[in-house]
């Protein structure tokens, strides 16, 4: 006797896969609106706060987004395991180690952000297959510029920055310095798989012979 369409395995992933993707765009759709009505009411004035109104939920989309690589470790999603591990690496480590830590450049990182503003249908596919090539590189270099921008204050308060023993210590500011280089070789690695999938998906898609 055949199971039901709501108990195949199928249909349960599929179900799950919306319901993450819902929350996603949900959760970055709030951001968004947030930040720009807020921009648009107060102007340069809402800099110095929106983190704190956007903070919270950001970091939430942010860590529920670690569920993608769990996805593609059981074969949920067929992706690349390295390319989506280094996109995430770089969120991460922006949100929670340069902007949360460090009160003085969230306000210069709501700024890089507003800046950088910017069922499968073709017209679609396309868009999303094509949109991130110049939205992808702007948004490592907002990255690197809230990690350079954010380097005095790390230099200053010293967070972070922890003595070893044997005369040996871990000075922060070079920590950063050593992943800005890491963040453009990862850029690289990541937009060539991302052009070779975009690629392959494209392929898929018959184009239309116009009549003779």
């Amino acid at each position: 006797m055949a199971l039901p369409a709501w108990l195949q395995p199928r249909y349960r992933k599929n179900t799950y896969l919306f319901i993450y993707y819902l929350i996603q765009f949900c959760g970055h759709s709030w951001i968004f609106t947030n930040m720009t009505v807020r921009f648009f009411s107060f102007g340069e004035d809402s800099m110095v706060d929106t983190f704190y109104a956007i903070g919270f939920v950001m970091r939430v989309c942010q860590s529920i987004s670690l569920l993608e690589l769990l996805h593609i470790c059981v074969g949920i999603e067929p992706n690349h395991l390295l390319p989506r591990f280094l996109q995430l690496t770089e969120r991460i480590i922006i949100l929670f180690v340069v902007i949360t830590s460090q009160e003085e450049v969230q306000e210069k990182y709501t700024y890089s952000m507003l800046s950088v503003i910017g069922i499968s249908y073709a017209v679609l596919t396309w868009l999303s297959q094509t949109l991130w090539m110049p939205i992808y590189p702007l948004c490592v270099l907002a990255e690197a510029f809230a990690i350079y921008q954010s380097l005095p204050y790390f230099e200053s308060s010293g967070t972070y920055s922890t003595k070893l023993p044997f005369n040996l210590a871990i000075y922060f500011p070079y920590v950063l310095k050593m992943y800005l280089m890491m963040l453009f070789i990862g850029m690289y690695f990541t937009y060539s798989h991302l052009y070779s999938e975009r690629r392959d998906v494209l392929q898929g898609f018959p184009v239309k012979k116009k009549k003779v």
